[in-house]
């Protein structure tokens, strides 16, 4: 391939992915879609609708070809200030016990955005800008040892990176 080919291509293939950063900085993170590298897990954030929440951001968690949806929150912590987030699988509406979330919590653990520059930081909240990549700490593991598609069913593992796909507006 020619020196002239190889730069076509290059800006051809820059082309492509270059609108996909620029709508994440035009998107706010309560309507960033994200995917696994291998397209199998979508993260979708939603608006929590309320200004009296403990979360900063919430999630739906789907698997391709599944109908399993699983529940993501994101929180502030502090000391050290860190965004912690929980994804859980069939939590009881209402009142629940601390057994009952332990027992329908799939993951939880630090959450982290990453920008376009590659800088890793805590999730903003989700009146902010959206990230380009979320990081979700073992987040892989714990899906593989869980029952959500069925007991005896095997799941795959998503990669912990998980990149921006879309903007819902």
């Amino acid at each position: 391939m020619s020196k002239k080919a190889s730069l076509a291509a290059l800006f051809a293939v820059s082309a492509l992915i270059l609108p996909d950063i620029a709508a994440a900085a035009d998107c706010l993170q309560s309507h960033a879609v994200y995917a696994d590298r291998d397209g199998i897990y979508q993260l979708k954030f939603q608006p929590l609708n309320s200004d009296a929440a403990a979360a900063n951001n919430q999630f739906k968690m789907t698997v391709k070809d599944s109908d399993a949806v699983l529940d993501g929150y994101v929180m502030p912590s502090e000391d050290p200030t860190r965004t912690i987030g929980m994804v859980m699988f069939h939590c009881p509406d209402g009142d629940a016990t601390g057994a009952d979330l332990d027992a329908c919590t799939i993951w939880q653990g630090p959450v982290y955005g990453v920008d376009a520059k590659g800088v890793i930081d805590n999730l903003p909240a989700e009146k902010a800008n959206a990230v380009d990549s979320i990081v979700l700490p073992a987040i892989g593991p714990a899906l593989r040892d869980s029952t959500i598609l069925g007991e005896g069913k095997q799941v795959a593992a998503p990669w912990d990176v998980f990149a921006f796909k879309e903007c819902t507006k």
